[in-house]
């Protein structure tokens, strides 16, 4: 069986241990999943933001829920993409594998992830699937990691990156 799943819809509404947010650098809401989320989860969840003292790209830091149905929020700063000649591709990994690890340290079986960039931040989101799909993978591959993973997509479009990626791999 798939650790891997891909949906379509509103990051908000899953039933997971952690949602990740695609957030800026103040972790204080903005547009996009971040606004969303932030709007989901209750003014708490600013109050909690606020005390983290924001987050620098490539990193990843942990709150509660508050009222989504997760019971945790993954923050992490995604790369804004300036062509690919600086260091993009490593930070975008280095999210997915911080969320990862914060979800670990938590014991936290189950984690969604938005496309992390691909808004407003303008990463290309078929190579920001495939970052997402093999680091995720690489990181699963250790000890005590989490159990399952999705993929929470805007649209069909944006599914149909990773649905193809996977297709691949697992076949």
């Amino acid at each position: 069986m798939s650790r891997f799943a891909v949906h379509v819809g509103d990051i908000t509404k899953l039933q997971v241990d952690a949602i990740v947010n695609a957030a800026n650098s103040s972790l204080l809401g903005g547009g996009g999943v971040d606004g969303a989320i932030h709007r989901a989860a209750g003014p708490e969840l600013a109050i909690a933001c606020r005390a983290l003292n924001g987050c620098k790209t490539g990193d990843a830091k942990i709150t509660m829920g508050y009222k989504l149905p997760a019971r945790h929020v993954i923050h992490t700063v995604g790369p804004v993409w300036q062509g690919g000649d600086v260091g993009e591709d490593d930070l975008l990994a280095s999210c997915y594998r911080r969320s990862l690890e914060l979800a670990n340290d938590n014991r936290l079986a189950s984690i969604a992830f938005p496309a992390i960039s691909t808004g407003r931040f303008l990463f290309p989101p078929d190579r920001a699937a495939a970052i997402a799909i093999e680091t995720t993978r690489d990181h699963l591959q250790r000890p005590g990691s989490v159990e399952s993973v999705v993929f929470c997509c805007f649209d069909d479009r944006a599914a149909s990156h990773y649905l193809r990626l996977l297709s691949r791999t697992e076949a």
